[in-house]
């Protein structure tokens, strides 16, 4: 070798051994949050994730709850170390196959790999655990609610930590396999396409679950107990799984009378929102829960929306969010107006179909509810803080929000807003000001004032949308569809935590 070429490997092997040092620096913690102002520590910083295989075996009787979750992920940076929202007692952590060290403390695993994680590398992760979910709280919470018969893992703006590691935050979406094992005659019910059960031997099955389009953390859920289980198929041939407890009492035949028309529900709103985004319909009705909540493709209800009969209004809102929340999700939870408003919007759109009050009779009646000094006009829809995220006036001043719109650019327009917002965004996340930029690119008019005065100025605005002012009185029957509607968004606004 010539001396200028053993200098020149001389010189580049430097260059590399510096520009190795200097990667080696450059390695750092992944951030415990993802930076949402409401909710600090959701989320992590550092990874992202593309599957979730939850692999579980539960006991109802001593609500032990034990298995395994390996996460399939990519480094976003050169790490050092990597959080997981994690509430459960973990034995082991495996990353890339490799035994991992760490620690927790407030629903946080904090995982030490073997050797630093460069940017853009796969990672495999593996959880191993057992515990009793409903003895572990996070910032004085558990969001695990174990029933006279199983459990349930539902709750929003989060559920994960009771019963999976995760990066839970909606900004990072997962494919998903479910899989859990109950003693033989219990029943699961998950997310997604219904993958059947298998028989173990020491009498317990196996049900498993799969969800094939990306799916935030909190809409992943298990309901475990009593249940019956109906299947059948839309007619749109996508498979519908609806599953009923069995500690329903009366309200058992008003819950059916209601789930069992989701298909219908789904048709319907199709129309307004563009083609449904997911590959399975259904519902679930269990005591327990104390609200309704979106989980992806298969909504889940507390029977107390069935007390007084049936109530398609409560379906028409859960289902409105498989678009609204679930398809096109909150960027940050300050963006929840785009998740409840126009959920709210689709049980005035069903009232309207049904013939029980068409949605400017229901913006009006709800604009007339509240007196200008009620404080429910005080919270803000389109920032409503985190102690009022669920609050009554997020779905009902957000509902009016989202007609406001409509009366301003006319139904053509409106329609076109919503369909494309649900094409363009599908399967992301999004803020309000992404909204209103697409309004005002369809409707060509400048929306600012509009969307100030509903969504982010304190006080009764002097007009309801299309209406009548505070100061007059309004004439119109009250529609058929409003007590119902009302009584539906008191119990939904009750989740909140």
């Amino acid at each position: 070798m010539s001396l200028r070429a053993k200098l020149t490997l001389g010189t580049a092997t430097a260059a590399s051994l510096l520009l190795l040092a200097g990667t080696a620096s450059a390695a750092e913690p992944g951030a415990p949050g993802i930076g949402d102002p409401y909710y600090p520590n959701a989320g992590n910083g550092g990874y992202e994730v593309s599957h979730y295989d939850i692999r579980l075996n539960y006991q109802p009787s001593n609500d032990n709850l034990s298995g395994t979750t390996t996460i399939l992920a990519k480094s976003t940076q050169d790490l050092t170390r990597f959080n997981l929202d994690f509430a459960l007692k973990a034995s082991s952590v495996r990353v890339n196959n490799k035994v991992a060290q760490f620690t927790q403390q407030g629903g946080e695993l904090v995982v030490d790999p073997k050797g630093n994680l460069r940017k853009g590398a796969d990672l495999t992760i593996v959880v191993t655990y057992s515990d009793v979910p409903s003895s572990r709280e996070v910032d004085g919470f558990t969001g695990w609610k174990r029933t006279a018969d199983g459990a349930l893992a539902i709750d929003e703006p989060d559920i994960a930590p009771w019963w999976f590691p995760s990066n839970n935050h909606p900004t990072d979406k997962a494919t998903f396999d479910v899989s859990v094992a109950v003693p033989d005659g219990v029943e699961v019910i998950s997310n997604g396409l219904f993958n059947g059960t298998a028989k173990q031997i020491n009498g317990w099955t196996r049900w498993r679950y799969r969800s094939t389009q990306p799916q935030a953390t909190y809409l992943a859920f298990v309901a475990i107990g009593q249940f019956e289980v109906r299947q059948s198929t839309a007619p749109d041939g996508r498979p519908v799984l609806n599953a009923y407890s069995l500690n329903l009492g009366a309200d058992d035949s008003a819950a059916k009378a209601s789930i069992e028309r989701t298909p219908e529900v789904v048709e319907f709103l199709e129309q307004s929102f563009g083609p449904y985004p997911f590959e399975a319909q259904g519902g679930v009705v269990a005591p327990g829960i104390g609200f309704a909540l979106e989980n992806q493709t298969r909504s889940t209800y507390d029977p107390a929306f069935f007390r007084r009969g049936a109530n398609t209004y409560v379906v028409a809102h859960e289902n409105g969010h498989q678009w609204f929340g679930d398809s096109v999700s909150v960027h940050r939870w300050r963006d929840i107006w785009l998740n409840e408003g126009f959920a709210s919007y689709a049980e005035f759109l069903w009232s309207e179909h049904v013939g029980e009050g068409t949605a400017q009779e229901n913006a009006q009646y709800t604009y007339d509810l509240y007196p200008a000094d009620s404080p429910f006009w005080q919270v803000l829809p389109g920032d409503p803080g985190a102690a009022n995220q669920f609050h009554g006036a997020v779905y009902d001043r957000g509902a009016l929000a989202v007609h406001a719109l409509r009366v301003a650019v006319g139904d053509e327009d409106f329609f076109t807003i919503l369909k494309r917002w649900t094409q363009e965004q599908k399967y992301g996340d999004a803020t309000i000001e992404e909204f209103v930029a697409l309004a005002e690119q369809v409707s060509g008019q400048q929306l600012d004032e509009l969307f100030r005065t509903w969504l982010f100025t304190k006080g009764k605005p002097a007009a309801a949308p299309g209406g009548a002012t505070f100061a007059t009185k309004v004439a119109v029957a009250e529609p058929k569809s409003f007590k119902q509607i009302r009584a539906t968004h008191e119990l939904l606004a009750g989740h909140q935590h």
